[in-house]
C-alpha cells in the first residue's frame, strides 16, 4: 500500500521503473519493427527477425546471454542510421504503437506515486530515442536509457552508455545523490533477473510479471510480486485518466540511442541510400 502523502520534511523519494514488460506489455524497441518495414526502412529478413525476437521475448523474457546477443546484432544494424530520422519516425508512430500497450496497472501506480509526491524515473536498457518519448507519454520525471556514439548525426555502432544490470543501479545511486533521494524509502519495479542490482538499491523493491529467476529470488527475499495484465490506451482508462503533465527530463546518463535495443529503430540500407542521394 502506497503512502499517499509525502512528508516534505524528509528527504525526497522516487519510484524507479524498468520499461519493457513492466510499464508496457512488449519490447519498446522491437514494437517499431513492423511499422518500419511497412515504411520501407528495413528489409523482410530483418522484419521477420524482429518479429521472432519479440515473440521469444514475450514468451520467456531475455536472460543475460540473449540480451547480449540482441545488443550486438542491433548495434551493428544501426550503424550509419541518421539520428534525426530515427527520432522523427518514433515521434510519428509512438501513439499508434505504444499507447495501446501501456499497462493500466502501471499507469495507476505511476499516478499514485506522483500523488504521494515521488518522482517517477524510467530506467531502461532500450535507447533514449525510444525511451524518452515513452517517458514523456506516461508522465515520467526522468529517464535513464542506453545511448550510442553519434558522429556527424549518425550512429557509429559503438555503445557510449549501456543501461543494463549493475549500471542501472549505479544510475539510481547517482540520481539519488544529485536529487537528494532517500533510497531506503524509494521504490523499484522490474520483470527481469538482470535488474536485481537496481531492485537491491532501494528499500521497496517489487517484481512485476517476473521471469522465472526473478520470481524465485523475489519469493526467497519476500519481495512483493505484482501481475500487470491489462494493456489499455491512457484516454480509455476509467475513471477518466489525465496523466500529470511532467516533462521527461533525461538524466545525464541517459541521452542516446540504444545498444541493447539499439536505438531504437530500424534503418534499412535501402532507405539510407535514398536519404544520402537527396
Amino acid at each position: 500500500m502506497l503512502t499517499l502523502v509525502e512528508n516534505h520534511s524528509l528527504p525526497r523519494t522516487a519510484a524507479f521503473f524498468d520499461l519493457d514488460k513492466t510499464v508496457i506489455a512488449k519490447s519498446s524497441t522491437l514494437t517499431f519493427g513492423k511499422s518500419f518495414y511497412q515504411g520501407g526502412l528495413i528489409n523482410r529478413r530483418d522484419a521477420l527477425r524482429t518479429a521472432y525476437t519479440q515473440f521469444v521475448y514475450l514468451v520467456g523474457g531475455a536472460d543475460h546471454d540473449q540480451t547480449e546477443r540482441m545488443r550486438a546484432y542491433l548495434s551493428a544494424l544501426c550503424r550509419g542510421w541518421n539520428v534525426q530520422q530515427v527520432k522523427e519516425i518514433v515521434a510519428e508512430t509512438i501513439h499508434e504503437l505504444i499507447d495501446p500497450i501501456i499497462y493500466d496497472e502501471a499507469a495507476s501506480l505511476i499516478e499514485e506515486h506522483h500523488l504521494a509526491g515521488r518522482d517517477v524515473v524510467i530506467v531502461s536498457t532500450s535507447g533514449s530515442e525510444v525511451v524518452e518519448p515513452i517517458g514523456e507519454l506516461i508522465g515520467a520525471d526522468r529517464v535513464v536509457a542506453t545511448r550510442m556514439v553519434v558522429e556527424d548525426g549518425r550512429y557509429t555502432g559503438e555503445v557510449e552508455y549501456y543501461a543494463y544490470g549493475p549500471t542501472k543501479a549505479e544510475a539510481v545511486r547517482e540520481l539519488a545523490e544529485s536529487e537528494g533521494y532517500d533510497l531506503s524509502r524509494c521504490y523499484a519495479y522490474s520483470d527481469s533477473i538482470t535488474d536485481i542490482p537496481m531492485l537491491e538499491a532501494v528499500g521497496h523493491p517489487h517484481a512485476v510479471n517476473p521471469d522465472r529467476a526473478l520470481r524465485r529470488e523475489a519469493m526467497a527475499r519476500e519481495w512483493p510480486i505484482l501481475t500487470f495484465q491489462r494493456p489499455v490506451r491512457l484516454k480509455q482508462r476509467l475513471p477518466a485518466f489525465s496523466m500529470p503533465q511532467r516533462p521527461a527530463l533525461a538524466a545525464a546518463v541517459a541521452v542516446g540511442a540504444a545498444a541493447a535495443t539499439a536505438g531504437l529503430v530500424w534503418y534499412a540500407s535501402r532507405r539510407r541510400a535514398r536519404f544520402d542521394a537527396v
